[in-house]
C-alpha cells in the first residue's frame, strides 16, 4: 500500500500566502453598496476626473456616510502626492504655476468624486480617509 507523500515545507508556505491574501481580500474588499457607488464614479465621472492618476474611491459606506479615499490631508500635504504624479513640478516652490495648476486640479478632481458619491440617495456626507496603501506604493512616508 502506499503512503500519501508528506507535504514539502514550500508548499506549506505557499499555502499560508495563499490563505493570508484570501482573508486580506476578504477584509478589505468593499461592501456592495461601497461597490455601487464606486461604479457611479466611473459611470459618470467626467473624461477628466477618469484620466486622473489617482481614482477616489468608496471604502465603505456607515449610514449615510460614504468615507472614500484621498492621497492627501493635514498629515500628508498634497505637495508630496503632486511631486509622485508630477515629479517634473517643482513642489517645494508654492507659487510655483505649475504647483498652483496640479493643486488646483487635485481639488476639482476630489470634488467631482465627492459630489458624485453625495449626490446618490442615502448618502449625506463624505468622509475622507487617507489612502496609506497607495502613498506607500509611490514611496510617500506615512507620519
Amino acid at each position: 500500500m502506499k503512503s500519501i507523500p508528506r507535504p514539502k515545507v514550500w508548499q506549506w508556505i505557499a499555502l499560508a500566502l495563499l490563505l493570508a491574501f484570501v482573508v486580506d481580500w476578504a477584509v478589505q474588499r468593499p461592501d456592495g453598496r461601497s461597490r455601487e457607488l464606486n461604479r457611479v464614479i466611473e459611470a459618470k465621472g467626467s473624461p477628466a476626473l477618469k484620466a486622473y492618476p489617482y481614482q477616489f474611491r468608496v471604502l465603505r459606506v456607515a449610514g449615510d456616510t460614504a468615507v472614500m479615499t484621498t492621497p492627501r490631508n493635514f498629515d500628508v500635504p498634497a505637495f508630496h502626492f503632486i511631486g509622485a504624479i508630477h515629479p517634473e513640478i517643482n513642489v517645494k516652490d508654492a507659487s510655483d504655476p505649475a504647483f498652483i495648476a496640479a493643486q488646483t486640479t487635485l481639488g476639482l478632481m476630489q470634488s467631482e468624486a465627492s459630489g458624485l458619491v453625495g449626490a446618490e440617495p442615502g448618502i449625506k456626507y463624505v468622509r475622507w480617509e487617507l489612502d496609506k496603501p497607495w502613498l506607500a506604493a509611490h514611496g510617500i512616508a506615512l507620519p
